[in-house]
């Protein structure tokens, strides 16, 4: 029932400035009025009892002054904080709330304030998300559009036989490639999609990485002979164990060996290294090709970028060798990296030491 009487009251006086007047009146007033009677009451001349009256009469129009600055103040305060968060309504992202003072409408200003950077960063994510989104179907479409395009024209003239018999072998030998580019495209599609969804069910166990870099450098050294580049394997017997996946860790060795005879000259080299650092494996592959531009090294791991060269485009692939290491790697709480080098490239990545 008071509440309800509170409240009909504050409807009535209207802003906040009002309110602290009334609430000034309720206080004082009561006050004033039994000052003034015990005046009249205790003082017998009339000189004497408008003395008091004046006195009381002053000291109420001084608390009625300061309460209306110190109202003026807070309303101040207020203002500030409701323009701030019309503003961000608005669609404004670069706004900062400041009060006068430190209390609690400061700390209500604090609080704006992380919440307006928090919504600027999710924002600022959401945009680099659909920026990422568009550039990926893009280049998606243009990765597609380009075998199939060949697909297309050459089972057209395979069906209307207006080629002989060899040139016939030759465009089906070509569509078979085309057709295997593909089917690695939508391969390497699902397994990033699935990986960066955290929609994986792997088996982890104790790999030893000087028998699985071995194995995984034997298995590339004909490409690299064909291409006149030395693969080199330099892992201790005796560097412990990690835990992990052995084939998810072998299609990282293989995504980045396969990119690193790539941009090899003839001649150059492959060495594949690992160590123990703490409580973590590092496995290295450094070439001596021609190496990453600093404008370029941020984005190398990024799906489908085209950097110098092709940057992130391994083997015959579509850009995403490089991504789906990435993503391999994070998923085993690990991290890649391009350690800085004076020649040449270096790509390093960790994986959990197994205990």
């Amino acid at each position: 029932m008071l509440d309800r009487i509170v409240t009909r009251i504050r409807t009535r006086a209207g802003s906040l400035s009002r309110q602290f007047a009334l609430a000034v009146a309720i206080a004082t007033g009561p006050v004033l009025i039994a000052l003034v009677v015990v005046g009249l009451l205790m003082v017998v001349s009339g000189h004497a009892a408008l003395l008091v009256a004046a006195i009381v009469l002053g000291a109420g129009a001084i608390a009625v002054i300061a309460a209306k600055l110190v109202a003026d103040s807070i309303l101040g305060d207020v203002e500030t904080i409701r323009r701030g968060l019309s503003a961000v309504g608005a669609g404004e992202r670069d706004v900062e709330i400041h009060t006068a003072a430190h209390d609690e409408l400061a700390e209500l200003a604090s609080a704006a304030n992380a919440m307006i950077a928090r919504l600027r960063e999710e924002e600022t994510a959401r945009d680099q998300s659909d920026a990422a989104r568009r550039d990926l179907v893009a280049a998606v479409s243009h990765d597609l559009r380009t075998p199939i395009t060949s697909l297309r024209l050459l089972a057209e003239a395979v069906e209307d036989e207006i080629v002989d018999e060899r040139t016939r072998a030759s465009y089906l030998a070509r569509m078979r490639t085309h057709i295997d580019a593909l089917s690695a495209l939508i391969d390497d599609l699902f397994e990033l999609s699935r990986l960066e969804a955290g929609d994986i069910r792997w088996t982890l166990e104790r790999v030893p990485l000087d028998e699985l870099v071995g194995e995984t450098v034997e298995a590339m050294r004909v490409q690299a002979e064909r291409k006149g580049v030395a693969v080199i394997a330099s892992v201790p017997e005796a560097l412990g164990p990690a835990r992990a996946n052995p084939e998810k860790v072998q299609r990282v060795l293989f995504n980045l060996i396969q990119n690193a005879i790539r941009h090899t000259p003839a001649d150059g080299s492959v060495v594949v290294r690992a160590e123990s650092v703490a409580d973590q494996i590092e496995v290295e592959v450094e070439d001596t090709g021609a190496g990453i531009a600093p404008e370029e090294r941020d984005r190398v791991f990024t799906a489908f970028y085209r950097g110098g060269a092709d940057a992130a485009r391994t083997s015959h692939g579509a850009g995403l060798g490089l991504a789906v290491s990435r993503a391999i790697v994070e998923a085993h709480g690990g991290r890649i990296w391009l350690p800085e080098t004076a020649a040449g490239t270096r790509v390093r990545f960790s994986l959990p030491a197994a205990r």
